[in-house]
């Protein structure tokens, strides 16, 4: 392994002093020839100079490094919001740290202090419970000595940056679909006990019916966790019920209700007509194509960046909550009602 080339050995080499050196390589105003510029920058060049972030950040009090904090790390959502996210603050000139927190408040805790002890400038967070009534992670962030944005989860009571899609909206438009296609007895598989996006995206399958004039049938709506083993479990209730559609209120748990009605011998959408949410499942993994609530992951880490280097740029700043419009994608599994 070559050894690293060093700022000292540079300026020896042009006849400079090492602060010089440092001016022209950083793109810092300086009083230097033009000649002594092209000649710095061709040895470091030539020698494959690497600047030391560690020493920069002694001196511009800033790492150029962010974090992030997710839930699962395993979901199709959050794992393509990682990597979007990485490639945005890559352009913008800043290393990401990817952690997971296992859907855990106490983890969520733990990784904000690790994270600021590895000196990042600031964080996006996804809670894992969102229920906000967890008064240790509440004061954690109130106290967080660098910026935040709560990016798709949020706690409303915080004052702080926020991107989010319109989860009860998401939640309607994928009820109020299935009420055209003629179902009327609409299953509803959520996570509302322990997540303020599940009880939002519930709120919405409740006020479709409602505007349709059919007051909701709650043994229709079956509790579950984002994971597919739980929903698995949870799709026998489904099966039982007299439900000719679905609402899964995220691709992990039409995943979990696909195995189970596949392995009953039934069909999407032969026998049970199909709405997720997210629309981050492969294609190619499914037949039919799941019709889905799309929650544009571009779109959300795009604000998400923005709201960072806004915050980074002007600390003082008032706090910005931006609240973004899901869509529908409608591909193969919902069928009208015979």
């Amino acid at each position: 392994m070559a050894n690293k080339v060093t700022l000292k050995q540079i300026a020896r080499e042009v006849g400079l002093s090492p602060a010089s050196v440092s001016l022209v390589l950083n793109n810092r105003p300086c009083r230097i020839s033009e000649e002594n510029r092209r000649r710095i920058k061709e040895v470091a060049a030539r020698e494959h100079y690497i600047p030391n972030q560690i020493a920069r950040s002694l001196v511009t009090q800033q790492s150029k490094t962010l974090g992030l904090i997710v839930p699962n790390i395993e979901s199709r959502f959050f794992s393509s919001l990682a990597k979007n996210l990485e490639q945005r603050c890559r352009a913008a000139g800043y290393a990401l740290f990817i952690t997971n927190s296992d859907g855990l408040p106490e983890n969520d805790i733990d990784l904000l202090n690790l994270l600021v002890t590895r000196g990042v400038d600031g964080m996006f967070l996804v809670v894992g419970d969102e229920v906000p009534d967890n008064q240790a992670l509440y004061d954690e962030l109130v106290n967080l000595p660098v910026p935040y944005v709560m990016v798709d989860r949020v706690v409303d009571e915080l004052s702080c940056d926020k991107v989010l899609f319109d989860h009860e909206l998401g939640g309607y438009m994928a009820t109020r679909y299935l009420l055209q296609m003629g179902h009327r007895r609409i299953a509803c598989m959520v996570n509302a006990a322990k997540t303020i996006t599940g009880r939002k995206r519930l709120s919405g399958y409740l006020r479709a019916l409602r505007e349709s004039g059919f007051e909701p049938d709650m043994s229709l709506v079956f509790e579950t966790e984002y994971y597919i083993s739980s929903a698995y479990e949870a799709a026998a209730g489904v099966l039982q019920s007299d439900a000719t559609a679905v609402f899964a209120s995220s691709d992990n748990i039409a995943l979990g209700l696909l195995k189970r009605v596949h392995e009953s011998g039934r069909r999407v959408p032969r026998d049970y007509s199909l709405v997720s949410y997210d629309n981050s499942a492969a294609d190619a993994l499914f037949e039919p194509t799941l019709t889905s609530i799309e929650q544009n992951v571009g779109e959300l880490s795009h604000h998400a960046v923005g709201l960072m280097t806004r915050r980074l740029d002007n600390p003082s700043s008032d706090p910005i909550e931006r609240v973004l419009k899901p869509h529908l994608v409608i591909k193969e599994s919902v069928a009208p009602l015979r």
